[in-house]
């Protein structure tokens, strides 16, 4: 039990590091209220099969270009999703 106790607080600590590393999602009132600085825009293909996937994509892009932030300005449901989002440090 003690081992099953262990391994569960290990795993949780692993997937909180992870998603902190990750890009987060912010409205633009907030960019804004907060100065952050826009220093790109990125965009899902229509690859992504659910809104949440778009949103892994637009992270993972904003991470690749450096932001800590993205703010989602378009999203297109077409059978696929696709969204563009502008990227913030």
């Amino acid at each position: 039990m003690k081992n099953l106790t262990l391994f569960a607080m290990t795993l949780s600590a692993i997937v909180t590091s992870v998603n902190a590393l990750a890009a987060q999602e912010i409205t633009a009132q907030e960019a804004v209220d907060k100065g952050y600085k826009k220093i790109a825009t990125v965009h899902t293909t229509a690859k992504a099969t659910s809104p949440m996937d778009a949103k892994a994509i637009l992270s993972q892009r904003a991470d690749e270009k450096g932001g800590n932030y993205y703010v989602i300005i378009a999203g297109r449901e077409h059978g696929r999703f696709s969204a563009t989002a502008e990227v913030y440090e």
